[in-house]
């Protein structure tokens, strides 16, 4: 296993936690933001995977689906609006 598996399967670790408060919170991020970010994750997740950084590839995609659950939660609310 190579040593940026680990730095970058930290770094996306930390977002996620870092994430959870926004999840469960009642303010968003603008969806536009929320969408980009969690596509370009999904991006960097299937280069990780490409490269054999497993650890970090599985991270991104973590990251990835918590910034798209926060652009479907906004979505949802500029829906009820």
């Amino acid at each position: 296993m190579q040593w940026q598996d680990w730095v970058f399967t930290s770094g996306q670790l930390i977002f996620v936690f870092a994430l959870i408060p926004t999840i469960r919170g009642k303010d968003k991020p603008a969806l536009s933001t929320s969408l980009i970010t969690g596509l370009i994750l999904i991006t960097f997740s299937y280069t990780q995977l490409t490269l054999k950084l497993y650890f970090s590839s599985i991270t991104a995609m973590m990251t990835a689906a918590a910034w798209l659950t926060l652009a479907f939660q906004k979505y949802q609310q500029i829906k009820k609006k």
